[in-house]
């Protein structure tokens, strides 16, 4: 495995690589990598003939008041789990190499990146959005994988790159959970023993919002509420959005009576958690 640590560098080994007619895989990544990332790493390998892992915090995507500084880094523990996962490549550019002195152009997702997530962190997306262009026109990828996990973000860029007619297909994969229901997140290691048992909150109310709905509830708001209601129920919880949305819109639904996103965002402390269910009334899959 090779550690490559600038845009002029990557750029050579991909042009390289297709030279080759190598089919070349991407896995972005902010680092600090758990079972999920690893999942998406392994349909890579499997997908693709050169797997290529980016590892970079990117801070176009922070807020203000967010969690730069103190996000959690480790490159040597990184880089042994993508060896042993037989990743070829690791992309782990640079900060003033990505966004050097003057740089002054960003990508924006109009709408989408407005709602939910978007909503409370506004600016959000428009860094994502930027920094993964930016990736894939770096590493020139054929397949590049995202988990539902983070599903705004894999909506929008599916849209960003319909829009822009981008030659990469975004592959996603599904959300992967601790055994006890919680959802992976690089954030998790922030929770103390108390808040990680608070936390299961976002995996029980999603849980009871997907049964109502077996149970024939179909009234968006009634369900949004029970969630809402469960998380208000939890002291170390605080409730930043609960919402059941149109998965291609974003849009809030009034009804459950086609496909829907159940997407909601939990402050557990001083940590964000974000978590999300995709319901299919019966008879409608």
């Amino acid at each position: 495995m090779r550690i490559v640590r600038t845009i002029a560098e990557m750029k050579a080994v991909s042009r390289d690589l297709r030279v080759r007619e190598k089919r070349i895989g991407l896995v972005p990544t902010m680092g600090y990598l758990h079972e999920g990332h690893l999942s998406l790493v392994r349909a890579c390998r499997a997908g693709t003939d050169v797997a290529v892992a980016s590892i970079f915090v990117n801070p176009a995507q922070f807020g203000p008041k967010e969690d730069l500084r103190t996000y959690p880094r480790d490159l040597e523990r990184d880089a042994g789990l993508l060896e042993r996962e037989g990743v070829d490549y690791v992309f782990h550019p640079e900060l003033a190499d990505m966004y050097p002195e003057g740089y002054r152009t960003y990508v924006e997702v109009e709408d989408l990146q407005d709602r939910l997530c978007g909503g409370t962190r506004p600016g959000h997306f428009r860094g994502v959005c930027t920094v993964v262009l930016k990736l894939f026109n770096i590493v020139g990828p054929d397949v590049a994988y995202f988990g539902w996990k983070d599903a705004q973000q894999v909506i929008i860029l599916k849209k960003m790159a319909a829009d822009l007619d981008l030659d990469v297909r975004i592959e996603a994969l599904p959300l992967v959970r601790d055994a006890d229901g919680l959802a992976l997140s690089s954030r998790n290691s922030y929770l103390s023993a108390e808040e990680r048992k608070a936390a299961l909150v976002l995996s029980r109310s999603l849980a009871e919002a997907g049964r109502s709905v077996e149970a024939g509830e179909r009234d968006a708001d009634i369900v949004a509420g029970r969630i809402r209601e469960a998380v208000a129920a939890e002291p170390l919880a605080r409730i930043d959005y609960a919402e059941i949305v149109d998965p291609g819109t974003l849009h809030p639904l009034s009804r459950i009576d086609r496909d829907a996103l159940v997407a909601m965002a939990v402050y557990v402390g001083r940590t964000r958690l974000i978590d999300n269910v995709r319901i299919v009334p019966a008879g409608k899959d």
